[in-house]
């Protein structure tokens, strides 16, 4: 029998149990993933920005085109953002046809109304990817379901406010009212979660001051909990506990 099982999050962590109802529950150890926080660091390269035609305030979504993603419900609560907002979406490899297209119409439809709506469709280099969280006002992360939400630790270490979907490890990383803010989701109420998301994109964009300060404190929150001496400190804690036992 392992000695130690380790979960990347309290609620994966629980996951863990609730499938093993076995499973010695001091067995089971939470160590969260971490950010390399000298790479995902502020990067004010406005060339990158440049680049991509990108221009004005945005807001930016960077992820995979999957269900668990959220993109769709994104762009259906961007129809009712103010026009005024840009929004960079950073997406692409959808895993199946049916997700595929539905996102691509609905990016299409947003493009035809307005001018401020950029699709990178490949994976951007890290220097630009940096450029582009840093150069964004608030990052976008609708996920239905994220064991940890390590893209959020990246916008974070970039110095970026996070709008975030109160589900799995992500308000484990996210400190509600503090680096950023969560929005409840309810899987039989699409609507109201793309209706609430709207209301909070609005919110926020319209507070300049606060999106810095949450951006501020999300760079120290990454540092301190999630850089990778913190996680490194974590696991030889745990080594020697388990060698210990031997």
């Amino acid at each position: 029998a392992a000695n130690a099982i380790i979960a990347v999050s309290d609620g994966m962590r629980a996951d863990v149990l609730k499938a093993y109802p076995n499973v010695d529950p001091n067995k089971v150890v939470t160590i969260r993933n971490g950010v390399d926080v000298t790479k995902f660091a502020p990067n004010h390269d406005s060339s990158v920005l440049d680049k991509y035609g990108i221009s004005g305030r945005y807001a930016i979504f960077v992820g995979r085109i999957t269900r668990q993603k959220g993109l769709a419900h994104l762009l259906r609560a961007w129809k009712k953002v103010s026009p005024e907002y840009g929004l960079v979406l950073a997406a692409g490899s959808p895993d199946e046809p049916g997700i595929g297209a539905e996102v691509s119409e609905l990016i299409s439809e947003l493009q035809r109304e307005r001018k401020n709506v950029w699709w990178i469709k490949e994976m951007a280099p890290h220097h630009q990817l940096t450029a582009l969280l840093t150069g964004a006002d608030l990052f976008l992360c609708p996920s239905i379901y994220e064991p940890l939400g390590i893209v959020n630790l990246e916008a974070m270490g970039c110095e970026t406010a996070v709008l975030a979907t109160h589900v799995g490890g992500i308000p484990e990383v996210v400190s509600d009212g503090e680096t950023g803010w969560l929005v409840d989701y309810d899987p039989n109420s699409s609507d109201k979660f793309e209706s609430d998301f709207t209301s909070k994109i609005e919110e926020l964009m319209s507070n300049p001051d606060l999106l810095k300060n949450m951006g501020k404190a999300g760079r120290i929150r990454a540092e301190k909990y999630f850089g990778w001496d913190a996680v490194a400190k974590e696991t030889i804690e745990l080594d020697k506990k388990v060698i210990a036992k031997k």
